[in-house]
């Protein structure tokens, strides 16, 4: 019972550890989110952690949820978690439960279905909150960034230190730890172990390995179909006066836009687009895009009745062309996530395939030549060779 509620214990913490790495490559909330300020109070406490439910899961919003949208002008445009207190025509209104005012009353747009990312979970109405949840991570962060901060200035790498070249970064950090290693295995105190070990030694298991190299494919074929995709917002000017601006007409007129899609990776995409409002539509709404290539899209918004400033969105997908493009379309119809797991799913099946054909089903073993030897020992005779 003890061994089963430990792992059981470690599983959990390893879900969490996930949810919030990827919630950070992803650039939104998965599982776990939090409060840095107390705009939500008393609902929720600067520092403060909730459950997170994707709205692919939840469903439509409605007035009293919490959600997390991706704010246009609100705090520079980041994510923002408030209780949506109304909706428009133009969509929902906004407001932390601490502030006098909504979001909208402080120029940001109404928020729109594709601008929110996940639902706090509510039971019997009540947000469930975990204190000081973001006060924790918020500490991790900071730590890590003086630490970062130190290294690279003392290295006099400031300006030029980037998450491009983080991994230059990383590489040092690990040659300090190798080193470390050494001293303490030179000149560390020596104990005799006396525990019997029943692992086999060099021996990787087959499933195991693959089961590892699946998780970084599909982390990384997902990360490449999600960060990329997102929510495309632009403004419509309806004015009754003519304007420069091609993106100002009379009421009634189409604004037309050009939109470039760049594809950055490797592998040829299939980019999706769905208009976040009647008035808008986006031609093509799909079409494959070649590895390290971009290619355009034409949206057209008609002008408002109503003179002012409006702002539209066009939701877009990205889906790795591991299909034929009008499958994945025809997915996509379904659901963004039936796609994904469509992709992901040809993607293990081609992996497990290729590591069966190369390695076999049986586990794999390591030669390693005088392994028993100390490190010191193996580094100075791989020095004197």
């Amino acid at each position: 019972m003890r061994a089963l509620l430990s792992r059981a214990l470690g599983l959990v913490l390893t879900l969490v550890i996930v949810a919030l790495l990827l919630g950070q490559l992803l650039g939104q909330p998965i599982l776990l989110g939090y409060v840095a300020t107390g705009s939500m109070e008393p609902t929720m406490d600067a520092g403060d952690g909730f459950i997170a439910v994707p709205s692919a899961i939840s469903g439509s919003p409605a007035e009293g949820d919490v959600v997390v949208f991706d704010a246009i002008d609100l705090h520079g445009g980041e994510l923002t978690t408030h209780r949506i207190v109304g909706e428009t025509d133009e969509g929902y209104i906004t407001a932390g439960d601490a502030n006098p005012f909504t979001d909208q009353d402080a120029d940001e747009p109404p928020v729109s279905d594709e601008q929110i990312v996940a639902h706090a979970l509510q039971v019997n109405g009540e947000v469930v909150t975990i204190p000081y949840l973001g006060s924790a991570i918020m500490g991790v962060q900071s730590v890590i960034e003086s630490v970062f901060g130190t290294v690279t200035a003392t290295l006099g790498v400031t300006a030029v230190f980037n998450a491009d070249n983080a991994g230059a970064l990383l590489v040092g950090v690990g040659i300090a730890l190798l080193g470390f290693g050494v001293l303490l295995e030179t000149v560390g105190p020596r104990k005799r172990d006396t525990r019997r070990s029943r692992s086999r030694p060099n021996i990787l298991g087959i499933w195991a390995t693959i089961g590892l190299v699946l998780l970084v494919f599909v982390t990384f074929a997902t990360a490449s179909m999600v960060l990329p995709s997102g929510t495309i917002a632009f403004g419509v000017g309806s004015a009754t006066t003519p304007s420069e601006n091609p993106q100002v007409a009379e009421p009634g007129e189409l604004v037309e836009i050009e939109h470039e899609t760049e594809n950055s990776g490797y592998l040829p995409i299939v980019v999706t687009r769905e208009p976040g409002h009647e008035t808008v539509n986006a031609n093509p709404e799909w079409q494959t895009i070649s590895p390290r290539s971009s290619d355009a899209a034409t949206v057209t918004a008609v002008a408002p009745a109503e003179t002012g400033e409006y702002t539209r969105h066009v939701e877009e997908h990205r889906y790795l062309l591991v299909l034929p493009p009008t499958l994945l379309v025809w997915l996509h119809s379904l659901h963004p996530l039936v796609a994904i797991a469509a992709v992901n799913g040809v993607i293990v099946g081609i992996t497990v395939a290729l590591m069966i054909a190369l390695f076999g089903t049986t586990d794999l073993r390591l030669r390693n030549p005088g392994g028993s030897l100390p490190l010191l020992t193996r580094l100075r005779r791989k020095f004197r060779y």
